[in-house]
């Protein structure tokens, strides 16, 4: 047992004792305050790849409130590294929060709008960026690409530590932190699934993009699930029955989940279980991949349900 044995929280739900799964909450959220979450997973290797290329400058993409922009300013302030965010849309003043934070930590903000933001993957277009910002190390929305798998993969040997399981669950948005979930427990021969919960609408395209992911890494035909009908209208959008499902999580467990991603999670999770998808006598571990600052664009988050 390691002093870790914090992260891993029992979640004794109505509805997995009903039905008799142990279900378990991993907070991936509180591994390191400065970089939470899965995102500092998915930037470990890529930050080695950058630094061993002898580059300085660290280019990526995101919306107003994007996770991943945040982590990307905070690992750059931490690492010695410039960081340089595309922002999707028109500059506001004042910053939010989020934009806030990336500028105090160093990070010089750039607006596009959403039309030249779709061509962001684009060999043309990323030629050009390099020749306006010159040389970076450019990184893809979300920061899911090869080098973000291996990250996410040793996670698999981290709960492995603590407990036996039979299936571990995340939030799926651009399936790189599924797929090396899938990544993990294929290297290690580990006799668990991998599940993702979509948080947008429209993400059957997931299953190609973590298919290649995994082909990439050398496990074409690694095995995951995705589920689909858990996105409430689309990303980022909260519901009022997501908003006090969240509310009352945090006030039955003390865990505050954010709105995009985990709170879509942790009701998908418990709805499949609720319908009998898993097992009685098996566990299940969530992964609590952090975003909780990104509570900012949807006005805050109360601590307790209303009456």
């Amino acid at each position: 047992m390691t002093d870790d044995f914090y992260l891993l929280q029992p979640i004794p739900h109505p509805s997995a004792e009903r039905r008799g799964v142990r279900l378990l909450l991993w907070r991936d959220d509180l591994v390191s305050p400065a970089l939470p979450g899965n995102k500092a997973r998915k930037l470990k290797y890529n930050l080695r790849q950058a630094w061993a290329d002898g580059h300085t400058r660290l280019l990526t993409f995101g919306g107003a409130y994007s996770n991943h922009l945040a982590a990307v300013a905070a690992a750059g302030q931490r690492y010695a590294f410039e960081t340089i965010g595309l922002v999707r849309g028109e500059a506001h003043l004042p910053l939010n929060p989020t934009l806030a934070r990336c500028a105090a930590e160093g990070m010089a903000l750039h607006y596009l709008d959403r039309s030249t933001y779709r061509q962001r993957t684009e060999p043309g277009f990323l030629a050009a960026v390099r020749r306006q910002y010159g040389p970076v190390y450019v990184l893809p929305e979300g920061g899911t690409n090869a080098l973000a798998l291996p990250g996410v993969a040793e996670l698999i040997g981290e709960l492995r530590l603590h407990t036996d399981f039979d299936a571990v669950a995340v939030a799926a948005g651009t399936g790189g932190t599924l797929a090396g979930l899938a990544l993990g427990l294929a290297q290690a021969g580990y006799p668990a699934r991998a599940v993702g919960v979509a948080a947008l609408k429209g993400a059957d395209f997931l299953h190609a993009e973590v298919a290649a992911l995994l082909a990439t890494a050398g496990a074409a035909g690694a095995g995951y699930e995705l589920h689909t009908g858990y996105h409430f209208g689309g990303y980022a959008k909260l519901p009022p029955e997501l908003r006090v499902f969240i509310q009352q999580f945090e006030a039955d467990y003390g865990v505050l989940l954010d709105p995009t991603y985990t709170g879509k999670l942790l009701y998908g999770v418990l709805d499949l279980i609720e319908k009998g998808h898993f097992a009685r006598g098996s566990t299940v571990v969530a992964v609590h991949t952090g975003g909780q600052q990104g509570w900012a664009g949807f006005g805050g988050m109360s601590s307790r349900p209303k009456e």
